[in-house]
């Protein structure tokens, strides 16, 4: 989904809108529909889809399995002042995994195809990466806000302190491929992992295929410069407090042929790996 800066308006946090996006309503037999921001304008935040497509899911598979990964296409840009529909496939269910193929529909169109897996808890060998040693949430000042795309009044629900990278996606100094960002929502969430997962999914668009732009000196504000997400993966690895601290880390090994790479690991305050991203997207500067 293309992301879109709107022009300056009085700010809110959002967390009861955030709550509201993230509680998938069921219309009928595996389908569902999501809400938008009330007066949101333009193109759907991506992250919004990705996370109602993950909460339609969820509601359509055994409560002792819990989803692991999602895979998902943006196919169109979806219109951020209607509500968007979500069509669930039950493509299997094991004694131990089960597989959800979601679509999500606007004007009976499909603007994101989705693969959702689940898997009942088991034990296992196990091992992470480490957390970068970086300065703590309290040490940073906020982000200045520039809102997420679409949101009519500016909508943002979650808190951001850059540690770096993030100063610098207006574009100009040529920096190294990766950013480095904490994150928690602008309040508390209800006490629900479901509504957790949720929330990570939407929050782990934000940022992403900035890093994939940092080398080249450009940014959401360049001229002629186009930018989309076209695909966008999320494994869950462990429970998570979306409410709480966390460390967004991402780096982007390639870019090339008007589209950039970007991966990226999500930790806690005490340095467990919750959550693993990637996204391709495009980065096209028009007339070059």
């Amino acid at each position: 989904m293309s992301k879109v800066i709107g022009s300056a308006r009085a700010f809110h946090h959002g967390i009861e809108e955030l709550i509201g996006i993230l509680n998938v309503r069921q219309l009928g037999d595996d389908l569902f529909e999501g809400a938008s921001v009330e007066g949101a304008v333009g193109r759907v935040f991506g992250g919004q889809v990705v996370a109602q497509a993950l909460g339609a899911a969820e509601q359509t598979v055994d409560p002792s399995k819990v989803p692991h990964s999602l895979h998902a296409y943006f196919m169109r840009a979806g219109n951020a002042a209607e509500p968007i529909r979500y069509r669930v496939e039950r493509d299997r269910d094991g004694r131990n995994f089960s597989t959800r193929r979601v679509v999500a529909l606007q004007r009976e169109q499909p603007i994101l195809s989705a693969m959702v897996n689940f898997q009942i808890a088991e034990g296992g060998p196990s091992h992470q990466i480490e957390m970068p040693d970086v300065k703590g949430p309290d040490e940073l000042p906020p982000r200045e806000r520039t809102g997420s795309g679409g949101a009519g009044p500016r909508f943002r629900p979650f808190e951001m302190r850059p540690v770096f990278g993030l100063e610098s996606m207006i574009g100009g100094a040529k920096l190294a491929p990766a950013t480095q960002v904490w994150f928690k929502a602008n309040g508390e969430l209800p006490d629900d992992q479901a509504f957790h997962r949720r929330a990570l999914a939407y929050v782990s668009d934000s940022n992403l295929l900035g890093a994939a732009m940092l080398p080249h000196g450009i940014g959401w504000q360049t001229p002629g410069t186009q930018t989309a997400s076209l695909d966008h993966v999320l494994w869950l690895h462990e429970p998570v407090r979306a409410d709480e601290w966390h460390l967004y880390v991402t780096d982007s090994p390639w870019s090339g042929h008007a589209r950039g790479l970007v991966r990226g690991s999500i930790f806690n305050t005490a340095g467990k790996l919750v959550a693993s991203s990637a996204q391709e997207g495009l980065v096209r500067i028009l007339g070059g």
